[in-house]
This record gives structure tokens, sequence and C-alpha cells, in this order.
């Protein structure tokens, strides 16, 4: 895929690629209506990233590590900040993501932390002028990191999915809520629920709903 600067671009936000691949109406609800709550799960990663977050720099066995370092892609129009960036002999730089919980995640679930990390390796590319071949997710729980190889199709996976948040933000069309099996096992994790009511949204209880003031039906 061409990665060519585009004028006037809808920036995205790089935790929005999370967001959206966790599920598209919670990243619509975060992203176009502005609105967040917080649950268990969420307070958990804000404590896991209280360190991160603040932005220094050191330099330990020969890595200079940068934390909160600002990234952006302007062909894509990504703007964010890292985690953690570990800078290795020559300038490469690798990016590490924190996230609360184990590292043991099922694999749609830790794809949405994949697609995270990969655009922050774009950006770094981007950035740098230096290839990424990969970077890790360092999960609280567990105390250790998986190493994510930033592949071709990874690549490819971000930028569809940020021109697929462009066009939600640009619309202002917010998507419809997850159904069948992937909600019964993402909504019931998610601090939106209440405000996202999905059981609400579906199709089958709107057209009831229309019913009950039909008095032909």
């Amino acid at each position: 895929m061409n990665f060519q600067r585009m004028e006037s671009i809808e920036q995205v936000p790089l935790s929005a690629l999370q967001h959206w691949q966790y599920c598209p109406r919670q990243c619509g609800l975060i992203h176009l209506e502005q609105v967040f709550d917080d649950n268990v799960h969420t307070l958990r990663g804000q404590a896991v990233h209280a360190k991160a977050d603040q932005p220094g720099a050191e330099t330990a066995k020969g890595v200079r590590v940068e934390r909160a370092l600002p990234l952006w892609h302007d062909a894509l129009g990504l703007v964010g900040k890292s985690d953690v960036v570990e800078f290795f002999a020559g300038g490469v730089p690798y990016p590490v993501e924190y996230k609360h919980g184990s590292r043991n995640k099922a694999a749609d679930i830790a794809a949405c932390d994949d697609i995270q990390l990969a655009a922050q390796a774009m950006c770094l590319e981007f950035m740098f002028g230096k290839p990424v071949s990969e970077g890790a997710l360092y999960y609280a729980t567990s105390k250790r990191r998986r190493v994510v190889p930033i592949t071709a199709p990874l690549k490819v996976e971000v930028a569809q999915t940020a021109e697929a948040i462009r066009q939600m933000l640009t619309s202002g069309k917010l998507p419809s809520p997850l159904s069948g099996e992937q909600a019964a096992r993402r909504c019931k994790a998610c601090s939106l629920q209440e405000r996202c009511q999905p059981h609400a949204t579906h199709a089958g209880l709107k057209a009831a709903r229309t019913a009950l003031f039909d008095p032909e039906a």
C-alpha cells in the first residue's frame, strides 16, 4: 500500500485503532461522541500507565528509553504518544505498549493490542526514517512482554482501520453495536455498556418497539 501524504486529513488518535478493533461502536462513543466511563478494567489500565505516561528519558545498558514520546504519521493522519520507546544501536526505535491483564489473551482480543502497537511502529518509522520490524506489549499481571512482529499485512490493517475511523468521524454516524458471540464476550467487559445499551439497539427490539404503536400489528 502506498502511504502518500494527504492534505487536510482528519487526524485519528492511535488509541482509536485499538477501540475500533475491539468494537467500532465503543470507538464511536469515545472518539465521536466524546463520552467515557470507568470500570475496574479501565482503572487498572490507568494505574498501569501512570509511570509510562510521565514524559522522560533515561539510558540503561546502552539503551535509551523515552516515555510518553509524541508520535505522528502525516500520511496516515495518526497522532498520539507512546508508553515507552527503546532506542537501540544506531537509533533504531522499539515501541513498548503497556497493558493491564495477562499476556495470555484470546487471539482476537490480543489482535486489538497488536494493531495499536503496529500503528506506533509505523509512526516511528515515519518520524525517524528507520525500519521498525517489531515491538512488544507489556502485560502488568503477567509482568512479561509479548513480542509482536510488524508485518506488511498488519501495516495494511492499520491503514484500513484508520480510514474506517476517519470515515466515521467525518460522517458523524455512530456504528451499530456488536451482536452474537462477539457481543456476549466483549460487551460485559466494556465500561460503556450502559451508554451503548447494545440489547436495546438490536434490530429485533427496534421492530418490537415500533409494533407497539402500530394499530394493525
